[in-house]
């Protein structure tokens, strides 16, 4: 599976181990500042796995338009990128709809992703 993933895209093991600490790190932080920790658990959860998701959704997006032209890739790139804010746009939407979990815990976990794409550098 880690061979799959490095064949992707050779930084995209570390940014997902780099993913999956941060939301430990921010679990083990912030889970004594607030009263529903169940719904801070379960938001950061939802979170960090849409993190993993666009970043892998990322690294295929951006494989496939390699091949492209200019045109074509910046075509691909442009929808792509909108797919993936639309699904985070849905997610946030339908947890402080439902109110199954925190949503501010939701955008930190999605904001894994940039702790990962910071750490990049260190990770590769």
């Amino acid at each position: 599976m880690i061979k799959k993933i490095r064949q992707l895209n050779s930084a995209l093991p570390g940014m997902l181990f780099v993913i999956f600490v941060a939301g430990i790190l921010l679990e083990m932080i912030f889970i004594w500042f607030v009263k529903d920790k169940a719904g801070f658990t379960l938001g950061l959860f939802i979170g960090v796995i849409l993190a993993v998701v666009m970043a892998l959704h990322m690294a295929y997006t951006l494989d496939a338009a390699i091949n492209l032209g200019e045109g074509g890739a910046t075509k691909v790139m442009q929808k792509h990128n909108l797919l993936r804010y639309g699904v985070v746009v849905l997610v946030c939407g339908v947890v402080m709809v439902t109110k199954i979990a925190n949503p501010l815990a939701v955008f930190l976990g999605i904001m894994t992703l940039k702790v990962a794409a910071y750490f990049e550098p260190f990770t590769h």
